[in-house]
């Protein structure tokens, strides 16, 4: 069973403010909330958008069931599909932004990536570092040679 916040909720509230959380992300594509709550709608819209890439019947009808409104619902299936096609996982970003006055909450913006106006923009895939040759066991490393001292070679003294 996974582990999820609670949030100091009953499970209708929770379910029914997650849900609308999740709606006005796809509507807005960036909203402020508590970073509790940010970690949480995180987990939950990248489910949606990987339901929006499926693009079946059945991920139709469990997106549904889930967010609000018929405009989300079509958004998720075109421009967030086709925008997120070919990314493999990690679709939202949470920045931290203030504390909240009020309560002393840390707040943070949860937002898409690869959009427009982004409050920071994503990071180029990482190059594979290259290949290093596979070590010898028998030699010696460049830190044994620089600290130990250098091997004294035994004459033979059976010439004379």
């Amino acid at each position: 069973m996974t582990k999820f916040r609670k949030l100091n909720r009953p499970t209708g509230h929770r379910m029914s403010m997650l849900r609308t959380m999740v709606s006005q992300l796809v509507k807005h594509e960036r909203i402020e909330t508590t970073v509790a709550k940010a970690k949480e709608v995180r987990r939950l819209a990248d489910n949606m958008v990987q339901f929006g890439k499926e693009g079946t019947l059945c991920a139709a009808r469990q997106a549904a069931a889930f967010v609000r409104g018929d405009d989300v619902i079509h958004k998720l299936f075109t421009e967030l599909a086709y925008r997120y096609k070919d990314r493999a996982g990690g679709y939202t970003r949470m920045l931290r932004t203030r504390i909240r006055v009020g309560d002393a909450a840390p707040m943070a913006y949860i937002e898409f990536i690869d959009r427009e106006n982004e409050l920071r923009q994503s990071k180029p895939p990482n190059p594979q570092p290259p290949q290093r040759p596979a070590m010898d066991p028998w030699t010696r490393s460049r830190l044994s040679r620089q600290f130990a001292p250098p091997k004294e070679e035994k004459i033979s003294d059976s010439d004379s």
